[in-house]
């Protein structure tokens, strides 16, 4: 792992929120890049499940909404990227979750474009802010992405808190 990232292994939606939270106010930027299950089985259970059973029917329930729980929780400073994977309305959809999650910036991603999504190298992204103002990053590697969205956080975060560059690379308060 990166210096000063903490990484926390889970496997389901509920053990995701348990983590989020138990960090969140440590946090001063909050990247929310899983895609976590909006549903989980309501019951588990325990044993095989035999054919001669029958087809067994499913009931689900909703998972935690982690990025709506952040967005209640969250403090004045800190800075919170949501991503929408999304399959039709792209930019409108991701918008809404931009609006409806108070989100500093959201990541829209088509995940049925050719080179984007799901299990290739590279994708096809579109960085929406709440001022309304778009920045598509055309086909790139993921790490070219990754690279791309985090100059946006360090813009973001100089904006929210006045600090600038200096000659270094170091960060100061403005003289």
């Amino acid at each position: 792992s990166p210096a000063g990232v903490i990484v926390e292994r889970v496997r389901t939606a509920e053990e995701m929120a348990q983590a989020v939270f138990q960090h969140l106010d440590q946090a001063s930027v909050i990247l929310m890049a899983a895609a976590v299950a909006d549903f989980r089985p309501a019951a588990q259970r325990s044993g095989k499940i035999k054919k001669q059973d029958g087809v067994p029917s499913v009931e689900f329930a909703p998972t935690a909404d982690i990025l709506g729980e952040i967005a209640r929780r969250r403090g004045p400073e800190q800075l919170v990227v949501g991503f929408a994977a999304e399959t039709e309305r792209v930019i409108e959809n991701a918008a809404a979750k931009l609006r409806s999650k108070r989100l500093d910036m959201v990541v829209a991603n088509d995940v049925t474009q050719e080179g984007a999504g799901f299990d290739v190298d590279t994708n096809i992204v579109t960085l929406i802010f709440p001022d309304g103002h778009e920045t598509k990053l055309e086909m790139m590697s993921k790490l070219e992405v990754a690279q791309r969205i985090l100059d946006a956080v360090v813009d973001l975060r100089k904006a929210r808190t006045g600090l600038q560059e200096s000659g270094s690379g170091r960060r100061k308060s403005p003289a």
